[in-house]
């Protein structure tokens, strides 16, 4: 994972991407007066967040004054350019996305029959799900304390909520419970370990996209909090049995002792040290 640091991290772009998540790149820009475009297109979808300010906001043949809250989409190939009005400051976040990885998204949900990029209509919006969803990600992404699970479930939910609300499609989901369960029993055995998500959907044999939604639904909570409820269950037994905090840490699959004393206090309201006694 690769997070830039330049001199100037008020001014200066801030990227984002890992090798363990090639599909998506992120990027940060605190002052937009310091970075302008020409008109140019790309072959990754790309979808962004205005978050403080305004801006000019060009796309194709048509042109709009965008502010914050607003989230704009470009699509594989569009022409745009994104530029401050009168020198004014503004900021905004950026996610770039694999076209083939959303195309499959896409198929998985429905939304189309065959392996062609749907194209979105809106060239922007200002809802809200989407606008936080966005922000939400971007943090979840940056964030060094997340695993690779968190993170690639985070995208695919986010993304799934994008086709949903601009790409809607009628597919009721049909649950298969024991396809669920299946799913909990795998992070049950196997939550001390470095979990990816196409392990889970494979035990499971359900889509990603699928598994997202449906595993939320039926549990009250993403495969990835089910993994920390898992571990952190697996913890307090540890404690019980007077084993040193770090060394559970570790144990119970957590990056650092300090990941793991958060996650548990959020789930017991206590430190582990309190808990241990």
């Amino acid at each position: 994972m690769k997070l830039s640091k330049p001199r100037d991290i008020d001014k200066a772009p801030r990227f984002w991407r890992d090798d363990a998540l090639p599909f998506i790149e992120a990027r940060a820009i605190a002052d937009g007066r310091e970075v302008c475009y020409t008109r140019h297109s790309h072959a990754h979808f790309s979808i962004g967040a205005i978050t403080a300010g305004r801006s000019t906001y060009v796309h194709e043949q048509s042109q709009s004054e965008v502010s914050a809250g607003t989230v704009v989409l470009m699509n594989p190939g569009d022409v745009h350019a994104c530029n401050p009005i009168n020198d004014q400051p503004w900021s905004y976040l950026m996610l770039y996305v694999d076209t083939l990885w959303l195309t499959d998204l896409q198929h998985q949900l429905g939304v189309s029959d065959d392996l062609a990029f749907r194209r979105f209509a809106a060239t922007h919006t200002t809802d809200v799900v989407l606008f936080d969803g966005l922000k939400g990600l971007y943090d979840v992404l940056v964030d060094q304390q997340q695993d690779v699970l968190h993170k690639h479930s985070a995208a695919v939910e986010f993304f799934t909520e994008v086709q949903l609300r601009l790409n809607p499609v009628d597919q009721p989901l049909r649950e298969p419970n024991f396809k669920l369960a299946r799913a909990a029993d795998f992070i049950r055995d196997h939550c001390t370990q470095i979990l990816k998500l196409e392990d889970i959907c494979e035990a499971a044999q359900l889509s990603p996209s699928y598994l997202i939604r449906a595993f939320k639904q039926h549990y009250g909570m993403t495969p990835h909090a089910f993994v920390v409820n898992q571990r952190i269950q697996f913890a307090r037994e540890q404690l019980r049995n007077g084993k040193l905090i770090a060394d559970v840490a570790l144990e119970a699959g957590f990056s650092d002792q300090a990941h793991f004393q958060r996650a548990f206090k959020q789930h017991l309201a206590a430190t582990p040290g309190q808990y241990r006694g």
